[in-house]
């Protein structure tokens, strides 16, 4: 099989779909591997790194568009690169199809057998290609919220830690999963007062145990989240429904309780975000103000650290992608049930049934699809 990976085009998206580590093992399967010039340059892999290891050049996208069987990428494949999908093509990335109307459309024109990280499942229930991603926004949540929180970026002017005699800002995350975790452990220890909220009782005494009081948890009901924020410096979005469009927790009209300049950050904005009044920003222009509120939404957050991020993802994915190369997509996910979970879209045919809900549209289960 021959394994494309072209250069990211999203706005100020630095990772890329494929190290030279992980292309090195699928050249040792028996596969060839085509990287687009430059691919690696925003994480610190020159093209040379690939050469190094047996991987070939294209001098351009079209190239590995047309040449490659497989197409791997970080994030969903923009406008222009859907044009070059085809039938018999198999897509491995980010898809966040729900909130995306566009893009779904598109790949089930396309014809491309599409499979996306973020569905992909394990055996205890997670997401372990979204994981490291969410470990990692999780983390830069509160790093670019205490930057937002800063008076000349439009915040509060509210240190996170405090200094004797002042108190420290008041951190909210609502989602108590591996994004809201992460935000926790690292506000808390950036000194800030932290509430986590969340609606399960076991992940709740989970955190207690843990991390022993580090943060306060408190359940996520709709009375407390409006309590919560009303108090609160920052506010990070970190729910997730998989597959389908977030639930919109703060309404704008909730805005007004809230404390000046206080932020929100959504880090559930790639599907589609957790508060009413987000829009998806980029890392070139992350930040805008609803009603005296400040708003951080980028949608490709572990971007702004693309070397770790794509490391990280690229130990995650690399079992997926040998079995995919050496299987061919059929017959791994056949063998797979939780890479078969991943199987959004082939030959025209919506197979993701929580995107049909949020779209609208006729959908079936992979296993569904696989029985027919």
């Amino acid at each position: 099989m021959l394994v494309g990976c072209p250069k990211e085009i999203k706005p100020q998206e630095f990772r890329v779909g494929l190290t030279p580590a992980a292309a090195a093992e699928v050249i040792a399967h028996g596969h060839k591997v085509l990287v687009q010039t430059g691919a690696g340059i925003g994480s610190g892999f020159p093209d040379n790194d690939y050469t190094d290891i047996g991987a070939q050049i294209a001098p351009d996208a079209d190239s590995v568009f047309d040449d490659a069987d497989m197409i791997v990428k970080v994030k969903e494949p923009q406008a222009a690169e859907r044009k070059m999908l085809r039938q018999g093509q198999v897509l491995f990335t980010y898809l966040h199809l729900a909130p995306d109307p566009d893009q779904t459309r598109d790949l089930l024109h396309s014809g491309v057998t599409a499979i996306a990280y973020e569905t992909v499942t394990d055996r205890a229930g997670g997401l372990p290609l979204l994981a490291p991603m969410s470990e990692v926004a999780g983390k830069l949540a509160p790093q670019v919220g205490a930057w937002t929180l800063q008076k000349a970026n439009g915040g509060r002017g509210v240190l996170m830690g405090g200094v004797p005699g002042v108190g420290p800002a008041r951190v909210v995350v609502i989602g108590g999963g591996v994004v809201g975790t992460h935000a926790a452990k690292v506000a808390a220890g950036m000194g800030a007062d932290v509430t986590v909220l969340d609606r399960s009782l076991p992940r709740m005494r989970y955190l207690d145990d843990v991390f022993g009081g580090t943060f306060k948890t408190q359940f996520a009901s709709g009375t407390n989240i409006a309590e919560q924020i009303a108090q609160a410096d920052m506010v990070v979005g970190a729910v997730l429904i998989p597959g389908a469009a977030a639930p919109k927790l703060i309404t704008k009209a909730q805005l007004s309780t809230m404390k000046p300049a206080a932020v929100l950050v959504d880090v559930a904005i790639d599907q589609g975000g957790c508060f009413e009044t987000s829009r998806a920003t980029t890392h070139q222009d992350p930040i805008y103000d609803v009603d005296g509120i400040m708003h951080y939404c980028v949608a490709n957050m572990p971007g702004a650290v693309a070397r770790t991020s794509t490391i990280a993802l690229g130990n995650a994915t690399l079992p997926f992608l040998l079995a995919l190369a050496d299987k061919g997509w059929r017959q791994a996910i056949v063998d797979d049930p939780h890479l078969r979970a991943g199987l959004s879209t082939h030959e025209g045919i919506l197979t993701s049934p929580p995107v049909g809900e949020a779209l609208n549209l006729e959908a079936t289960t992979p296993d569904e699809f696989l029985a027919a």
